[in-house]
């Protein structure tokens, strides 16, 4: 039966309501002198905190139901209308969420409160069990330290022995189950509900447009100007890969984007230096795997704030000491070690239970050696960076320099080819003016370097693209003609006339030079002897990487080469000017390797989701061992060097498949010892005294690492043409 209620009997119905709940808070209020039953130890102040949530709760209330009275006196009846109502209830939703959070806060004290009242004569005494031998010097830990951090009273420790036992059962795990408690699976242990959409490919970016627009700031910026310029060429690649995929379709997963070096104090520093010509590789990655994701038809969330991640998450009130409340309800989290950081400082002892499903975006590499905490420390491998135990695949580099990690990379980058410039285009090639661009956007990048580009002006116009702070002059030489710092098209635009693309030494192995190849340019670069490396360059140091680099971008030099890259000294004006004659004398058709295209993005990346799985415990199935070639180096080289010497990629993965005596046997080699060890160079053979060494700790397989005393027995692979993340069985 339906009743119509008129406007005065509704409001009167929201007012009675109202007092109802009010009456209802008040009652659970337990006042200050009622309260002399607590715990010893805590101050009157304490104790009183326990009823002021609830009577600033009670207080909100009947100051509403109050306000609804005088609404109902002074209106006449008739003239109260649904939007007077509406009013109200907007001022009453200003504070829903902070009322939600507090009436579940109080509601879950005083369900603890009630609980200990409702066993006065509970003995709690802390249990010796085996099966728990840490319990006890958490519970003393607690005991001294409960204060320590406000999401311990969240959860109901109040100093008392009972209650840290409880949490420490019920929330940590570190002791049993209390006698007559019901024991279930830890709150942050459960498995979510099952998820069963499923990522089909997409054929627009529109979701992520939604997804980026609740994030602002100078960064957030570029990453939404990029999306929506390569939006066309997403597109159609995804039209591509439909018409050609033959699989059916995975699992969607629900995936976390957290840049963290955008967020807090460092994301304004780092804010800062996007609009003055500071670092935006990292920002490109981040929008190319925005819409490699949502085109592969993931779920995805993008923050950039740290405070709004503790929410995501689900973390306690506090300063990160406990597990999170809820079970995380996402899929994969990728991120960076500044999110890292983060992530631990919200996660508590959660972080260690679903840290398999992070994904490192690492620009530079992260080995096995430094990754591993206690070995690093003990070996001299400790730095700022690593440390943080998890598998080196879950690192995701720039460039494929590290195989230990996952090769992440990007989208090169074009100008659009709309009809109204298509009279510029010439077949097969792009017409080129007879014009340097130099590569370096900040002055401190030019120093050292002038004669250098000297010698290149010479033969070509040299323009440059550099921050020009107001009010300051440019310490650039006169025969250079700065544009200024340009917006991304514009830029694309200028390498799009040059014939040259100079390096200056610095950024090393950033996206540009990619970008300027594929727009026809040819690449000119400083070759660096000796090598670049931890040991002798400031930029390096720290760095969890023992990688030697030849020249400004390593990558180009040896994947790519001439005609499209040349290598010279700098110092030397003669090789220098012999070499610009020579690129003006070459013809060169643009050329981008396809892993730098959205195919090539959207295949790696698909695979990667599809067939990685860091939480499993068991042996990985891929890449399948069939593409498995073991080779035996010579004394004093990695794997990487090993592998590359025969064309081939050393795969990390293939480790646990020749890290047995049998590996040996099969390349004939006779072990007079064989023993287990943790060593990131094992497996690997050493001839002074025929000793062979196997690989104690699976954390420290490493394709980097050599020695003059060890033989790697390295696992070797093919791959793809211009795909080097994939070997023809992977896909």
């Amino acid at each position: 039966m339906h009743v119509a209620l008129r406007p005065r009997s509704g409001c009167l119905v929201l007012c009675l309501c109202l007092s109802v709940f009010t009456l209802l808070l008040q009652s659970l209020w337990v006042p200050l002198e009622m309260t002399r039953d607590e715990p010893a130890g805590r101050s009157p102040e304490e104790q009183g905190q326990r009823g002021l949530g609830f009577h600033r709760l009670a207080l909100r209330l009947e100051a509403l139901s109050t306000q609804v009275q005088r609404l109902s006196r002074e209106r006449d009846v008739t003239q109260l209308t649904r939007d007077d109502i509406s009013l109200l209830l907007q001022s009453f939703r200003k504070d829903q969420q902070g009322l939600a959070r507090l009436v579940e806060r109080e509601l879950k004290r005083v369900s603890q409160k009630l609980d200990q009242l409702s066993r006065p004569n509970e003995k709690c005494e802390v249990p010796m069990d085996r099966a728990y031998p840490v319990c006890a010097e958490k519970v003393e830990f607690l005991r001294t330290r409960w204060q320590s951090d406000p999401c311990y009273a969240f959860y109901g420790v109040d100093g008392t022995t009972c209650s840290i036992l409880t949490y420490l059962s019920q929330i940590e795990d570190f002791c049993p189950p209390r006698l007559g408690r019901n024991h279930s699976a830890l709150p942050w242990h459960q498995k979510p509900h099952s998820y069963t959409e499923k990522a089909e490919i997409r054929t627009t970016l529109s979701p992520l447009h939604g997804v980026i627009s609740n994030n602002s700031g100078a960064a957030v910026n570029f990453i939404r100007s990029r999306v929506e310029r390569m939006s066309k060429r997403w597109i159609q690649a995804a039209v591509r890969m439909r018409q050609s995929s033959n699989k059916t379709a995975s699992t969607q997963m629900r995936v976390l984007l957290y840049p963290g070096a955008l967020a807090g104090s460092i994301g304004q520093r780092f804010e800062a230096l996007v609009e003055r010509g500071g670092p935006l590789g990292e920002l490109v990655q981040w929008a190319d795997l925005s819409a490699c994701l949502t085109i592969l038809g993931h779920n995805l969330t993008f923050s950039t704030s740290q405070q709004q991640l503790h929410s995501l998450v689900g973390a306690a009130p506090g300063r990160g000491s406990c597990p999170i409340q809820r079970p995380l309800t996402y899929d994969l989290i990728y991120t960076d070690y500044h999110g890292l950081a983060h992530l631990q400082g919200a996660m508590g002892l959660a972080f260690l239970h679903y840290q398999c499903r992070f994904r490192i975006l690492d620009s530079f590499g992260t080995e096995p050696a430094f990754n591993s905490g206690s070995y690093a420390h003990s070996h001299g491998y400790k730095t700022l960076w690593g440390s943080w135990g998890l598998q080196p695949l879950q690192y995701m580099t720039m460039f494929p320099h590290t195989p230990d990690n996952s090769f992440l990379g990007f989208v090169s980058e074009e100008t659009a080819r709309d009809e109204a410039r298509e009279e510029e285009l010439e077949p097969d090639t792009y017409r080129k003016d007879r014009i340097a661009v130099v590569y370096g956007k900040q002055d401190y990048m030019w120093q050292g370097k002038s004669e250098y580009v000297e010698v290149i002006s010479e033969e070509l116009e040299t323009h440059a693209t550099v921050y020009q702070p107001p009010g300051l002059a440019s310490n650039l030489p006169s025969f250079i003609r700065n544009h200024g710092l340009l917006t991304q098209e514009h830029f694309l635009r200028l390498l799009r006339r040059a014939k040259v693309f100079v390096g200056l030494g610095f950024p090393y192995e950033g996206p540009a030079p990619i970008e300027a190849i594929a727009l026809g340019c040819v690449f000119l670069q400083p070759r660096f002897d000796p090598p670049h490396s931890s040991d002798n360059n400031d930029f390096y140091k720290g760095k969890p990487t023992t990688r030697q680099i030849s020249s400004q971008h390593p990558y180009v030099e040896k994947y790519i080469g001439k005609p499209h890259v040349w290598t010279v000294d700098v110092t030397n004006k003669t090789d220098v000017r012999e070499t610009v004659r020579a690129i003006l004398r070459t013809e060169l058709k643009p050329f981008t390797p396809r892993e730098f295209t959205c195919e090539g993005m959207l295949e790696r990346v698909r695979s990667y989701i599809a067939h990685q799985n860091f939480c499993s415990k068991s042996v990985p199935t891929w890449p399948p061992e069939s593409t498995l070639r073991v080779h035996l180096g010579p004394l004093g080289q990695s794997c990487v060097s090993v592998c590359r010497r025969s064309s081939l990629v050393c795969e990390p993965a293939l480790f646990p498949n020749l890290n047995s005596p049998a590996a040996f046997a099969r390349l004939g080699i006779g072990c007079s010892s064989m023993e287990q060890e943790v060593n990131h160079l094992f497996p690997s053979y050493s001839p002074w005294g025929r000793h062979c060494g196997l690989q104690q700790e699976p954390l420290l397989f490493s394709c980097a690492g050599s020695d003059p005393s060890y033989r790697r027995l390295c696992p070797c692979r093919a791959h793809l043409p211009g795909q080097v993340a994939l070997c023809p069985e992977c896909l």
